[in-house]
């Protein structure tokens, strides 16, 4: 199928495909291939197609679904978490509207001739993060450019890269936020502005920055005045299969977590109100807002906006999960292995693929995948899944030798069970983001595995599942050697500058 070119000179699927010369394009993030042709596809097939088959579906313009309000009270301290114009009404007796309305549903369109229906893309395609085309300031006119571009508006439907993929069905928030291009750049303009702070300072990426993993590597987060938190800054990366936000659980989704940390007085000092205002005065802004939400600027759009950027931080393939696909199709095929080019050449292609992978990949971190796995060390009545973290509280003894520990999500609770738990952090990438546990208290993996391997600090709400280990050095290790080489992955590519002026 050849794509469609009519997207205008700023739409980032135009952009990317325009020196093909209508070539379809396979872009490959790890192994997940993205066909770009179908990422915005061939407007004459899809009426050939709606007109053999009236009965489409008709698809809504999520990019005007507010979704659900929130009032988000902030804890007394801080995390250092900043990962942390309507229709028409038609006269009943307008039939030609009625039909007009009806014969785009059928196409896919919208009334104005829009195409609605949804563009297929895995997450961690850099089309998706790498701002609005062009060089030096962002201009007014370049984002009227793209913001004026429909496809800029079409629902995203969105896949997981390989590895992740196994949390599809865990992905959260996006129903009620659907995500558009257009709406990702907004919130990836937000993310890095200081504008949103009170003097202009602090900024989402001065606690979660890419450099970092999309963390801090402070034991503290850092706000204005240089003020510090009392906790660790958790990653900002794979948040899109992650319910309840910070450590404690107390925002209890992206958007309000995004929001959190702009009215804290030790993060980034501001209100809400004077936030929106500060905004609503950048035309810049102000035009992105009032096209893509019906209410234009709010503090609730703003969480929406920057929520719908942070989903798209997702982890690549890493040599784990190339190991997994190895070993999967080694023990489905088992003796009839060398069968398989001739009877399925896409699984082969795919086998050969990723054992070039695992043939990187230490004898070390293949042990300490299997320890990670095993009954010894029970890692994974923690870091489970497929983000290797199972969204729950745990008290690990981390902090608990003070007369007045942080008590974590019992100030949320008021629960005996979460005096002194925080939230489980994912495993992937875990080796860019130290220093670790909710305090910062320990600075490498190596400290966290001797911590586990002595079972925490004994304390009267110490979890279950937290146990002396017996390990030998060699064992010790080789966790360390699979949290940092068969963990560690590629993030996408984002533009960190090109802001409204």
């Amino acid at each position: 199928m050849t794509p469609n070119f009519s997207c205008g000179r700023t739409c980032v699927i135009h952009r990317l495909l325009m020196p093909i010369l209508g070539l379809s394009l396979i872009m490959f993030w790890g192994c997940q291939p993205v066909d770009t042709a179908s990422i915005v596809p061939d407007s004459n097939a899809s009426s050939a197609e709606a007109d053999s088959n009236s009965s489409q579906d008709e698809h809504s313009d999520p990019a005007h679904d507010e979704g659900a309000d929130h009032d988000q009270a902030e804890s007394d301290h801080a995390d250092g978490d900043h990962d942390h114009g309507t229709d028409g009404e038609h006269d009943e007796g307008d039939h030609d509207g009625d039909s007009e309305h009806q014969a785009a549903a059928a196409s896919g369109t919208s009334a104005s001739g829009a195409d609605d229906s949804p563009i297929e893309v895995v997450l961690g395609n850099p089309l998706l993060t790498s701002g609005i085309p062009g060089e030096g300031s962002l201009t007014l006119e370049e984002i009227k450019i793209f913001i004026n571009d429909p496809n800029n508006h079409r629902p995203l439907s969105v896949s997981l890269p390989l590895g992740l993929s196994a949390a599809q069905e865990n992905i959260v928030g996006i129903k009620e936020n659907p995500m558009t291009i257009a709406k990702i750049e907004l919130g990836r303009q937000l993310y890095f502005d200081t504008r949103l702070s009170k003097d202009n300072t602090v900024s989402c990426a001065s606690c979660h920055a890419p450099d970092n993993g999309y963390a801090k590597d402070t034991k503290f987060g850092v706000g204005i005045d240089d003020q510090e938190g009392g906790r660790n800054s958790p990653v900002a990366y794979n948040r899109i299969i992650s319910g309840a936000q910070f450590w404690d659980g107390r925002a209890d989704s992206l958007e309000a977590q995004a929001v959190g940390p702009i009215e804290n007085p030790i993060e980034m000092g501001n209100t809400h109100e004077n936030c929106v205002n500060t905004l609503a005065g950048i035309e810049g802004y102000k035009v992105q807002f009032e096209k893509i939400f019906p209410d234009g600027v709010t503090i609730d759009n703003v969480g929406k906006a920057i929520a719908t950027f942070e989903r798209t931080l997702v982890t690549a393939p890493a040599g784990y999960d190339y190991l997994e696909v190895v070993r999967g199709i080694e023990s489905q095929w088992g003796e009839d292995l060398d069968e398989l080019e001739e009877e399925d050449p896409e699984v082969f292609a795919e086998y050969s693929d990723a054992q070039k992978v695992v043939a990187n990949l230490s004898e070390s971190t293949i042990r300490g995948r299997d320890l990670f796995f095993s009954e010894k060390t029970n890692c994974t009545a923690c870091h489970a899944g497929a983000n290797f973290a199972d969204e729950l509280y745990h008290n690990l003894g981390v902090g608990m030798e003070v007369e007045k520990p942080d008590l974590g999500r019992f100030a949320e609770t008021n629960n005996d069970i979460d005096r002194g738990a925080f939230k489980t952090p994912t495993v992937r990438n875990v080796a860019m983001t130290g220093p670790y546990m909710h305090d910062g208290s320990q600075k490498t993996l190596e400290e966290v595995v001797e911590w586990y391997a002595k079972g925490g600090h004994a304390n009267p709400f110490l979890s279950e599942k937290v146990k002396k280990l017996e390990l030998t050095d060699q064992d010790k290790a080789d966790l360390v050697a699979f949290m940092k080489e068969g963990l560690t992955s590629d993030l996408p590519p984002v533009e960190t500058g090109r802001l409204p002026q």
